[in-house]
């Protein structure tokens, strides 16, 4: 294929590229792969976008970490339950101190998360990561979609991850925090900030694995309800700003909680990786040559 050198792609003279990276807690992990599959054809995004998990990995992105890095720092910090337990552990109490001041709270700290779950020397600042990074969160209080792209990074991404009732709020910029995919859950309208080509990645899963099951616990009714919720919201952004790749990867297999199965969740992505980097190269070469294929992002 013309604009192919060596298993990477030409794209000098091609597109600016905007990814958006959904959110769908533990089933984010799947945005990893494709991630580097774009690494694999060295393509290099112009913006990144990103709500709950997809602001916490498109952060580790932006600020210059590859796909590879990116996994295997997943599975270092969240490969047991064991490890992740400590880790949330430490970061609710932070010694016994802690635990007198603040007592045992069933709500997690997001700002702790956020801080636990980072690279060590991670970029204090928009200002410091090498692509341009925008984080949507919600603001509670006003009902509004927040959008940060200055300032400190780690308070916005932890109201952007800041799950209602399993986290506390967060209070920043004058806004109190709550996930963004309350408003955005695949934030396409800021990927599509001064680039010509849009990609949306979108974790929150599909109903395929549940159409025969009655038995739901109570929380897979909660979380359930805020894929439906999701999904109607993504519906209406995808109108408004159609990306030009798709990808929506089943993992309703997956607990939205279920971090700690990290490797089966990555694995379970790594299958598209092939077809991803297909539609990527086809679609890219078809827009430098200004012919744009149509071309199906979720064949059944």
């Amino acid at each position: 294929m013309k604009g192919v050198e060596r298993g990477r792609m030409n794209t000098t003279s091609g597109p600016r590229i905007g990814v958006a990276l959904g959110g769908g807690s533990a089933r984010g992990l799947t945005h990893i792969p494709y991630i580097e599959a774009m690494d694999e054809l060295g393509l290099k995004p112009s913006v990144i976008s990103g709500t709950s998990i997809g602001a916490l990995i498109g952060s580790g992105w932006a600020a210059g970490m590859s796909g590879k890095e990116l996994r295997e720092h997943s599975f270092e910090v969240l490969g047991t339950l064991r490890t992740i337990a400590a880790k949330l552990w430490a970061t609710q109490v932070r010694g016994i101190g802690g635990l007198l001041k603040n007592g045992i709270s069933m709500q997690l700290d997001a700002t702790s998360i956020v801080d636990a779950f980072l690279p060590d020397n991670f970029p204090l600042e928009f200002r410091e990561l090498k692509v341009p990074l925008y984080v949507v969160a919600t603001d509670f209080q006003s009902w509004h979609q927040v959008v940060f792209n200055s300032g400190l990074l780690r308070p916005a991404i932890a109201g952007s991850l800041a799950i209602p009732s399993f986290c506390k709020p967060v209070v920043y910029d004058n806004h109190l925090l709550v996930d963004g995919g309350v408003v955005n859950p695949l934030p396409l309208d800021q990927a599509d900030i001064d680039t010509d080509f849009l990609i949306g990645i979108d974790v929150a899963g599909d109903p395929s694995a549940n159409l025969t099951k009655t038995d739901h616990k109570a929380i897979d009714i909660w979380f359930g309800s805020a894929q439906i919720m999701m999904h109607s919201l993504t519906a209406h952004m995808m109108a408004a700003y159609p990306p030009d790749i798709y990808i929506r990867p089943h993992v309703a297999s997956f607990g939205a909680m279920e971090f700690w199965r990290v490797r089966e969740i990555i694995g379970h992505a790594d299958k598209e990786k092939d077809r991803f980097k297909w539609m990527l190269e086809s679609k890219i070469e078809a827009y430098i040559q200004n012919r744009i294929p149509v071309i199906d992002s979720n064949p059944k």
